[in-house]
C-alpha cells in the first residue's frame, strides 16, 4: 500500500466504473487491489489505464473472459493480432447486416406499395429472416449472453 494508491470510491469516480463493477472485475482477476484502508479496497493509479483498456475491449465486443486473456500474468497487455483481426472481421459482418437492415427499414417506411406484403423488397427481407439469414444484433458487448452479475454496467465516457 502506497500513499498514492486510490481507494475504490476515487477509482469509481475517476473511471466512471461503479464500485460494484470494480469488485466484480477484481473477483474475475481483471484488476487487483493493493490492500485496504479500513474497509475500502485500494488500487494503484495504473488501474485507471487498465479500466480504460477493459472498456475499450468491451466496446470492441470482447467478453470479459477474452479481455482477461489479453493481459499477461505480470499485468502487461499482450494482444494477439489474429484475435484482433478476427474481431474486426466479425464487426465487418455485423456492420453489413445492420446496414442491410437499416436500408430495408428505410425502404419499408417510404415504400409506396399498398401494403408491405405487396412490396417485393420487403417480402425478400421477410424470406431472408425466415431462412435465418438475418440474425438479430448480438446481446451485450460480447455478442453473447453475459454471465456473472445480472448486467455489467456500461462505462461512462471520461470527460
Amino acid at each position: 500500500m502506497k500513499d498514492e494508491d486510490l481507494d475504490i470510491t476515487e477509482v469509481a469516480r475517476r473511471s466512471g466504473v461503479p464500485a460494484s463493477t470494480l469488485r466484480y472485475y477484481e473477483e474475475k482477476g481483471l484488476i487487483a487491489s493493493t490492500g485496504r484502508r479500513g474497509l475500502r479496497r485500494l488500487f494503484a493509479p495504473g488501474v485507471l489505464e487498465r479500466l480504460a483498456l477493459i472498456g475499450l475491449g468491451q466496446v470492441a465486443g470482447f467478453s470479459l473472459d477474452e479481455i482477461a486473456q489479453m493481459f499477461a500474468p505480470d499485468g502487461r497487455l499482450r494482444l494477439q493480432r489474429e484475435r484482433l483481426t478476427a474481431k474486426a472481421e466479425e464487426l465487418d459482418q455485423t456492420i453489413q447486416r445492420l446496414v442491410a437492415m437499416r436500408d430495408g427499414l428505410r425502404h419499408a417506411a417510404a415504400c409506396s406499395a399498398p401494403s408491405h406484403m405487396e412490396c417485393p423488397r420487403f417480402r425478400s427481407i421477410v424470406r431472408l429472416a425466415g431462412a435465418g439469414r438475418l440474425e438479430p444484433p448480438p446481446r451485450g458487448a460480447s455478442g453473447r449472453r453475459r454471465s456473472g452479475p445480472p448486467a455489467e454496467p456500461r462505462r461512462r465516457p471520461a470527460g
